[in-house]
């Protein structure tokens, strides 16, 4: 899991470095916007990912340990998430 993580996140690098020589070169607004969308797509995804793995190891120990604030704060997680 690791190692997907760790490509998603350097292709989401090079698509910012990409954005960023779109604005150097005055690209069209609407395909720039559209790059934009597309790296916060792959934000979320990767985001999704660490949520799951999180939800199946971290917290499902802590809770298997007797820590129920845990989920007050796996709650807190997901609604900055979904900003």
């Amino acid at each position: 899991m690791k190692k997907n993580m760790i490509s998603r996140l350097n292709r989401i690098e090079g698509q910012i470095r990409g954005v960023k020589g779109m604005i150097e070169r005055d690209t069209y607004c609407d395909d720039v916007l559209n790059q934009v969308a597309a790296i916060q797509a792959a934000l979320n995804s990767v985001g999704t990912l660490l949520l799951e793995g999180h939800m199946r190891s971290c917290v499902m120990e802590r809770i298997q340990a007797g820590d129920d604030a845990v989920v007050d704060e796996l709650l807190a997680t997901m609604k900055k998430l979904m900003k």
